[in-house]
């Protein structure tokens, strides 16, 4: 019988992929942050991805957009709030690439020239707005879109979270297990569920002394999601390994609402900027991070265990709100 961790690094290092990012991102320990938790706290600088303002979506994005262009496509369409992480880095890497991107974004957060939307215009991306709150009315307008323009068009669904993209962070898990350190816990965000879903799968294979974390920063059924993740990225490696619900945990840190600044959160991105220098950003990573604090308050991690933090990038989100 054949190694699921084996045949999922060749097969990770067979698939198609694009360079778009700067790798490995470093680990450090936060000694400020872990004095004042009283807990052993590092960071991972995915926030340093090298494209954009750096970000989770690099690594999903290198494997999507490689399948765009195996596909012979030449328009990208992708979709997101209105400040999303997601289609600000899709738009980037588009741009680096020569593919031609269209966002098409919920008009839901802030829509004015500011934070991503300003990158964006930067970058003279095209960008349009439908008002609802449902993704398949957007992913509709993408095929009429996409057929009316007479060019070959590829879809990247909301955070990159299908199975090809959560490869991006099974990959991530192999890398951190190259960096040499042993976690015992990892801590990070879950807004769409591919980064999370990723990272779970990730650990089961490269690192399973670890337990994943899965901060829900929004409303959706992740503890469905995720594992359904997992499974279909699995198989795209060619993995024999069973996944089930127990395999990570969550924890709702969605406060008011997805995209809503929480009281906790902001306190998180204060505590980082003030102790570590390290900017965090109210929708995302600074929930996340406040999950973890929670944790450590909770007594949840043991004596001498590291707690490994994946800063997933979305400083641009800083300057969009006040």
């Amino acid at each position: 019988m054949s190694n699921p961790t084996e045949t999922a690094a060749r097969r990770l290092d067979a698939l198609p992929r694009v360079s778009l990012g700067v790798f490995p991102t470093p680990i450090h320990r936060l000694d400020r942050i872990s004095e004042y938790l009283n807990a052993d706290i590092y960071v991972k600088r995915d926030d340093m991805t090298g494209l954009g303002l750096g970000g989770n979506k690099t690594r999903k994005l290198e494997f999507l957009l490689a399948d765009a262009i195996k596909r012979g496509c030449q328009i990208v369409f992708t979709t997101g709030g209105a400040q999303s992480n997601h289609a600000m880095l899709t738009a980037a890497a588009c741009n680096r690439l020569g593919l031609e991107p269209i966002l098409i974004l919920k008009r839901r957060g802030v829509t004015e020239d500011l934070g991503n939307r300003f990158l964006e215009s930067l970058m003279g991306t095209e960008v349009r707005y439908m008002d609802t709150d449902d993704y398949n009315n957007i992913y509709r307008e993408m095929d009429v879109t996409g057929s009316a323009s007479g060019k070959k068009y590829y879809i990247i669904p909301c955070g990159g979270s299908n199975a090809l993209g959560t490869l991006g962070y099974v990959d991530c898990a192999r890398e951190i297990a190259s960096q040499g350190a042993r976690f015992g816990h990892i801590v990070l965000a879950e807004g769409s569920g591919g980064t999370m879903a990723g990272m779970a799968l990730g650990a089961k294979l490269f690192l399973p002394e670890t337990r994943v974390h899965g901060m829900m920063v929004d409303t959706d059924p992740f503890d469905e999601i995720t594992p359904r993740l997992m499974r279909e990225a699995a198989a795209l490696l060619g993995a024999d390994i069973s996944v089930t619900r127990d395999d990570f945990t969550l924890l709702d840190m969605c406060g008011p609402g997805y995209a809503v600044p929480s009281e906790e959160g902001n306190a998180a991105v204060r505590l980082m900027a003030e102790r570590e220098g390290i900017f965090l950003d109210p929708v995302y990573t600074g929930k996340a991070f406040a999950g973890l604090i929670r944790m450590a308050r909770e007594g949840l991690f043991k004596p001498g265990e590291k707690v490994l933090f994946i800063h997933t990038g979305g400083a641009g989100g800083l300057f969009a709100v006040r």
